[in-house]
């Protein structure tokens, strides 16, 4: 690894490996970007998201994929605001 590169992140498989429609989700579940908090809560969406993604591929997992991706965007912002109110 190249002097100042990150590793990879360990909840996904290496990219070049997986099918293009699968890969496309990749960045989709990032969460380094978020507050520590909602962070913790898109982690565990993402680590399911590598699981699968390194099980299986086709149209069948693009679409779970894309379900599972809604329910952890609707999921981090219900955190989001629940953290609003306290």
């Amino acid at each position: 690894m190249p002097h100042g590169t990150a590793p990879p992140d360990p909840w996904h498989p290496p990219i070049e490996d997986l099918h293009p429609a699968t890969a496309h989700f990749v960045p989709l579940f990032a969460y380094e970007h978020l507050p520590p908090d909602l962070a913790e809560v898109s982690k565990r969406f993402a680590e399911l998201a590598g699981a699968i993604m390194a099980d299986c591929s086709g149209q069948e997992t693009s679409a779970g994929l894309r379900k599972l991706l809604e329910a952890k965007d609707c999921i981090v912002r219900a955190y989001g605001f629940a953290g609003e109110r306290r």
